[in-house]
Order: structure tokens, then sequence, then C-alpha cells
């Protein structure tokens, strides 16, 4: 029996991001269940036909110190998309672990990351009306994704794209320290903020490592 290009796309997907995991994330990887995949294929795909952008099993440091892990967040919307099960979320979760999904979505919002959860039961059972609620989400944030990337950026974000505008081809993190006259620590922060803002992007996409970027078209606006 063939699978579905949603399925294909999602294992895929997982298998790429495991190859480039370690520690506790992979393990979170590979501990991807029923749920994560309903929300994926059954939920995900079926609005933006696509997993562009998708990271599986995002790692944040929580407002308390220790890590957590959501589902799948779309970078480009900050969306924190999560499979929830009633069982361990609710029937028979303990008080620590009921404080700590607390703090995990209160960090969440810290980390200006949206937490929109679905449960198995609403994607086994109204999966039209759960799609639903996703293309809702899309079309009130699509409308001012980009333009807040431009109002949120930094000084610093701004004298990159205007320096790659300058240079008028690909760049590098020696760029970038040169534009800023800062170290290489600083330097991959700014770079890192530039990417999950969709400002720049990979040179060649779908590297393990990426050593060359390039704007993103339209990433001039920020500049008038």
């Amino acid at each position: 029996m063939s699978i579905s290009e949603a399925e294909y796309e999602y294992q895929k997907l997982l298998d790429e991001q495991k190859s480039q995991a370690t520690g506790m994330r992979l393990v979170q990887l590979q501990q991807q269940g029923e749920g994560e995949r309903k929300l994926l294929v059954d939920i995900i795909w079926p609005v933006r036909k696509s997993y562009k952008g998708i990271t599986l099993e995002k790692e944040m440091i929580t407002l308390s110190g220790v890590k957590a892990y959501v589902d799948a967040v779309d970078e480009n919307f900050r969306f924190g998309l999560e499979a929830e099960g009633y069982v361990p979320h609710a029937e028979t979760i303990t008080r620590p672990r009921f404080d700590f999904e607390k703090v995990r979505v209160r960090s969440m919002v810290a980390l200006d990351i949206k937490y929109i959860p679905f449960t198995y039961d609403e994607m086994a059972k109204k999966p039209d009306m759960c799609r639903r609620a996703l293309y809702e989400l899309y079309g009130r944030h699509a409308g001012n994704a980009s333009s807040a990337s431009y109002q949120q950026a930094t000084i610093y974000e701004r004298e990159v794209i205007r320096y790659a505008l300058w240079l008028a081809r690909s760049f590098r993190m020696d760029d970038v320290k040169t534009c800023l006259g800062k170290g290489t620590e600083f330097c991959r922060e700014v770079l890192r903020s530039l990417i999950r803002r969709n400002l720049i992007k990979p040179h060649i996409e779908g590297l393990r490592r990426n050593h060359e970027y390039v704007l993103v078209e339209g990433a001039s606006k920020l500049l008038w």
C-alpha cells in the first residue's frame, strides 16, 4: 500500500532531524508517536502543504532553567503546535508534572512561541475543525508576519542586512564579524535571530551545517 505525500514528507522530515539531533532531543524524536504523526500529517500538512520551517521536538530552556520540548514549532510564525493525549496530560498527571507543564507554557510565551494544542480525540474525531482553526490562526498572523520581523529587528541585524546588500553576494560568519566588530558567539546569535525572523536563509538549503547565507527577498525593506 502506497503512503501519502504527507506521510512520506513527515518521515523524511523526522529522519532528517534525527540525523542532526543529539542527547535528549534525539530521544524525544525517537519517541514521536501516533499523536505527533497525526498532528503533522492530518492537521498541519493539509493547511500548509509543506513542512518547510517546521522544527520537531524544539528544545528550549524554561524560565525555571531546565530543558523542555515542543512537539512542532513553525519557526516563521513562532507557532508551538502540540498533540495532547488525555491520559498523559490529564487523567494520570502528577502534581509536579502539572506544575512543570504550566512553567513550560509560560516559557513558550516568554520565547514568543504561540502555544497551539490539539487533543488526540479532536484530531481523530474532528480533524476538519482542527484544520479550520489552524487556517484561521495562519490567516490572522500571515498579514503581519513579515512586518513584525522588520519591526523587531535590532540595530545589529539592520547592519548585517545593510552590509549584505553592499557585498552583493552570499556572506559568511567572517563577514558578519567584520561588519559588527563583535566576537563569534555574539555574531552567531545575530545570525540565528535573522534566520528565525525569516530575514536571511542558508545559501544552499538542506545542508547539515551552513556557512554561507543570503538575504530573503524583501529583507531590505527593513532599511526604509
